[in-house]
């Protein structure tokens, strides 16, 4: 039973993930539009993305903390009504300074709530193919520019972007609240699902609290590589358009390349899960963070659409397979008590790195007028995540039968 029922809270986690991300994200979709009707200008409207990214990865942080103390049912709950409100609210925005503050601030303070609290729930149901599950619920994110973003557009086509952004805003409460109350922890005294009975062996870190946690060499190394490996793909994901029209691609030819990274992204999770429960994270991590740095250095040798297309593949799997893994990571050295605080943590740095990127290469072409120097620089950044992840102390025994406290 205990196995079965963590395929379903994969499920949810992976459709709460794609509606809050989806949601969130979609403020690209609305931007034209509400210029136009508003007056108001693109760089004001999209500053409330920037708000959003700096709430989310702090609120994170919060969020796993709230969850490992309450029970992640409670957390997510309180962020799917918080979503659908954020949405509402943004689409009855009569100033530019009060949308700003409920886009960027109550709807990433939502967004938060999901991701982490999530991928440290689905932790806590898996022993065996854990790194595949944590995968799934991660794909939720690759999903949400193939749903979330494309009906959006279709609202605001057939309708306005109030009418759009309220709609979802509905939406969400419609879907996230019923698949909140489908989350459950583990049953407290049963052994991890698809494991047999065996001695009761523990992870080193298990029996530290969180501020112990948090200062030591293992995580330090853990948020250190994330923030590495961020701060390495974010600059080039988010010019990539704009860089291969540079190099003569027609613009939507560009746009498609950005696309197909974000589908390889979402294979990527699923083939790199099933390898890391297969030869080990720390391996597979290490080889995708390689396959990452090579694949941005090798941009500066490309110039024709096809070579793009083929590389993208590459980059795309590379970038989308790692991330989930930290998260093994994480469960593997502290156990499930104290997950959720430990991976929100590693996520609020995590968005730090991702913070730098687009602004570092947008500096770096208006002094260069070139994008050379940021893929050289990000493939040194990739690098560096391959030194810092090489630095992981020896993986513990994973836990056989620990009962565990959990709240629902």
């Amino acid at each position: 039973m205990k196995h079965s029922y963590g395929w379903v809270i994969v499920g949810v986690g992976a459709l709460m993930t794609c509606v809050a991300i989806g949601a969130m994200f979609s403020l690209a979709v609305y931007l034209q539009p509400m210029s136009v009707d508003t007056g108001w200008s693109r760089a004001g409207i999209s500053s409330a993305m920037t708000l959003d990214f700096l709430t989310m990865g702090v609120a994170g942080f919060g969020w796993g903390a709230v969850s490992d103390r309450y029970g992640t049912r409670l957390v997510v709950l309180i962020g799917a009504l918080l979503l659908g409100l954020g949405l509402v609210l943004a689409s009855r925005a009569t100033s530019l300074l009060e949308f700003r503050l409920v886009y960027g601030v109550v709807i990433g303070v939502a967004a938060g709530a999901f991701f982490a609290p999530m991928i440290a729930a689905a932790t806590r149901w898996f022993e065996s193919n854990r790194s595949l599950a944590v995968s799934l619920v991660s794909a939720g994110m690759g999903v949400a520019p193939m749903t979330i973003s494309p009906f959006a557009r279709w609202l605001i086509s057939t309708y306005d972007w109030r009418t759009a952004m309220l709609t979802i805003g509905i939406a969400a409460w419609i879907l996230l609240i019923p698949a909140a109350l489908l989350v459950r922890q583990p049953p407290k005294t049963a052994g991890a699902a698809g494991v047999g009975p065996g001695p009761q062996v523990a992870p080193a870190g298990l029996g530290l609290s969180a501020a112990q946690a948090l200062r030591s060499p293992q995580f330090i190394i853990l948020a250190l590589t994330f923030f590495l490996c961020c701060a390495a793909h974010s600059g080039p994901i988010f010019h990539m358009v704009s860089y291969a029209i540079g190099c003569g691609i027609p613009a939507m030819a560009a746009v498609s390349i950005y696309s197909l990274e974000g589908l390889s992204g979402l294979g990527g999770r699923l083939l790199l899960g099933i390898l890391a429960d297969r030869i080990g994270v720390k391996q597979v991590l290490v080889g995708g963070l390689l396959v990452q740095a090579l694949a941005i250095g090798s941009y500066l040798f490309v110039s024709r659409l096809a070579e793009f297309y083929t590389l993208s593949l590459v980059f795309g799997l590379a970038y989308g397979g790692v991330m989930p893994l930290y998260a093994v990571l994480a469960r593997e050295y502290f156990g499930p008590r104290i997950m959720g605080t430990l991976f929100g943590a590693a996520t609020m740095v995590s968005a730090l790195g991702m913070a730098l990127g687009p602004i570092v290469g947008g500096l770096i072409f208006d002094s260069f007028n070139s994008y050379a120097w940021l893929y050289i620089g990000s493939f040194s950044v990739g690098l560096g995540a391959v030194a810092i992840a090489l630095a992981f102390p020896p993986l513990p025994v994973r836990a056989r039968s620990i009962p565990q406290p959990a709240s629902a």
